[in-house]
């Protein structure tokens, strides 16, 4: 019999949507992918393949999760299986500078940045940046790694020579314009189906950590576990939110072969839109769905479930 087979290397982050699928009676099949073997020359399943691997996976101790996915993708995509965020979702989640040349591509406009390889390159490509604030990040991350905000290339200096410095697991750092917002907020754009869902307001107050999955633990900044009640909302779902950007992220989403994901931009003081993430391994905040009727998991487990339907007819 046909199933939904999810790979992933989080458990925590894959919960809610396992409960999805109990609740819609749907066939599923937990394919964990911290470690394993394929044989190339055996036939995979039939059924419907979701890739939820995640950039930030080594931070879990599963530093070689992405590399075996994309095995297990290829050997799936070789097969001609249906699968939902395949190795092209899969290369843009791994890095930043794929998403953002992918991104200016279409039109959508991204914040300058730079990528280098070693401290010295790292400090050479922050002089573009002299007299104005910048970030570094990973190219490879996820969970806010390696974010850190610089007013000047002395500082960034200061930071790279120091102990405190934080090596990016592929080694390349990235160095960004520092956009100002007049209010301390990002926006996150949710799609299921290649289709827009909702967009979701995240409180940047308190730092650039912004993963909204319940299962987060205290110490990340962004995630709701721990709030006091009098603190608002850190995550809210912006009622009504329509943009022409919708329609430019959904067209990058199909011509990469993306069905579900979550896009992060930022506007500055003239209203002007910076997208500056693409994450195909979304979570959503159940406070913020709860308020507002809508639940990100449900709409991906009966996308799924329409999925695993067209193949049973074929």
């Amino acid at each position: 019999m046909s199933k939904i087979y999810v790979l992933h290397e989080n458990m925590e982050w894959t919960e809610h949507l396992i409960k999805r699928f109990n609740d819609l009676e749907l066939p599923y099949e937990d394919w964990l992918l911290q470690e394993g073997h394929i044989d190339l020359l055996s036939e995979p399943p039939e059924g419907i393949f979701y890739n939820r691997m995640s950039a930030s996976s080594h931070t879990r101790g599963n530093r070689f999760a992405p590399e075996f996915t994309n095995a297990v993708l290829a050997w799936l995509e070789f097969h001609e299986r249906k699968v939902i965020n395949g190795s092209r979702a899969l290369q843009l989640e791994v890095s930043k500078v794929q998403q953002y040349l992918e991104l200016e591509r279409f039109g959508v406009k991204t914040p300058k940045t730079a990528a280098a390889v070693g401290k010295e390159n790292i400090l050479k490509a922050a002089e573009q940046f002299e007299g104005k604030s910048f970030i570094t990040k990973h190219n490879r991350a996820g969970k806010g790694l390696g974010v850190q905000l610089f007013r000047s290339t002395q500082a960034l200096q200061s930071y790279v020579n120091s102990s405190n410095f934080e090596e990016p697991i592929d080694g390349i750092t990235l160095l960004q314009e520092y956009i100002v917002s007049p209010e301390s907020y990002i926006t996150r754009c949710e799609f299921v189906d290649g289709k827009f869902v909702y967009a979701v307001k995240v409180d940047t107050s308190e730092g650039f950590e912004l993963c909204p999955a319940d299962a987060c633990s205290v110490e990340d900044l962004f995630c709701p576990a721990g709030e006091e009640p009098e603190k608002p909302a850190k995550f809210q779902v912006r009622e009504g939110f329509n943009h022409p950007i919708i329609e430019q992220y959904e067209k990058v989403l199909a011509a990469n072969d993306i069905q579900i994901a979550g896009i992060e931009f930022i506007e500055d003081a003239n209203g002007n839109i910076f997208t500056y993430d693409i994450n195909t391994n979304t979570n959503y905040n159940s406070e913020a769905e709860e308020n507002y009727g809508t639940y990100g998991m449900l709409e991906v487990a009966k996308f799924l479930e329409r999925e695993l339907e067209q193949l049973k007819v074929k």
